[in-house]
């Protein structure tokens, strides 16, 4: 007998729709605050309005707070409701938000329904990027438990890499602490951002977008990928992303279908922790 398996996730993932929809993925969003103005990312607050908001003269620097236990266990329910016989849900980083743990709460709320709550440790399309190997797993019949063991396996393949302008938004987020955002405002750097056990940390300062960007590529490519997300924010034009991307194509060892380089705005609820004028890129390693 087939089981149908329900893959969820949360909208830090920065899946785009189109990639969710495609894939079958539920995505539960975060809220996302300016000033007194509350949305749900992706639900009321879409990407590209975001963005919008965040670049307006005098606006605030936005905020972001985890989906209740509840919303989880309305998504949970909806997927059993659709006829699924167990859920795997790779969330954001327990360190980086109480997503995880709002999900856990709700998984433990539905007693005799199989779900998987996968912490990723990680953020952006390193959240997403399991998110979319659970949806592939649960399509060639492995079990709940195989897809769930597999992906939390994978984890240690993931990887993200960012280069920021500022270190003022992580700052202003708590990811980062106020010390180290100092340092990199101090030495007029643009750094590169990657998280290390489940912590954003600033892993290299080049002195240039430029230098900060082909970094990046170097580190996308040092080994074979089988999987490259591309993430940047409006403030790049479609030549710089497409250019990008190509580095990665052509530079990737062993190659690389282009089909599995994706490029995507970096969505609402990771946008405020880490502001405009962005690049980077998640990969998975090839085993």
């Amino acid at each position: 007998m087939t089981v149908h398996i329900a893959i969820v996730t949360d909208s830090t993932a920065d899946l785009t729709p189109a990639q969710a929809a495609e894939a079958g993925v539920r995505v539960v969003p975060l809220y996302v605050r300016f000033g007194a103005e509350e949305f749900q990312a992706g639900v009321d607050l879409t990407t590209e309005q975001f963005w919008e908001r965040l670049l307006a003269a005098g606006a605030p620097i936005p905020t972001t707070a985890a989906p209740s236990p509840g919303t989880f266990r309305e998504a949970f329910e909806a997927c059993f409701a659709q006829g699924a016989d167990a859920i795997v849900c790779p969330t954001i980083g327990t360190k980086l938000s109480g997503t995880f743990q709002s999900a856990t709460v709700a998984a433990g709320s539905l007693p005799g329904r199989e779900i998987h709550v996968i912490d990723t440790r990680s953020t952006s399309m390193s959240t997403g990027i399991p998110a979319l190997v659970a949806a592939e797993l649960a399509a060639t019949g492995a079990s709940p438990a195989e897809v769930a063991a597999t992906v939390t396996d994978r984890l240690s393949d993931i990887d993200l890499n960012v280069a920021v302008d500022t270190l003022e938004y992580l700052k202003k987020g708590g990811r980062l602490s106020a010390a180290r955002a100092a340092l990199g405002t101090v030495l007029s750097v643009k750094p590169i951002i990657t998280v290390r056990d489940g912590e954003v940390v600033m892993a290299e300062s080049p002195r240039t977008r430029a230098k900060a960007r082909e970094r990046i590529i170097e580190l996308t490519t040092a080994q074979p990928v089988e999987r490259v997300a591309v993430l940047h924010t409006p403030s790049s034009t479609r030549e710089e992303v497409a250019a990008f991307r190509d580095a990665i194509i052509a530079r990737a060892p062993g190659g690389i279908d282009p089909a599995r380089v994706t490029v995507g705005l970096i969505g609402a609820s990771t946008g405020p922790h880490l502001g405009p004028n962005l690049m980077g890129a998640a990969l998975l390693r090839r085993r």
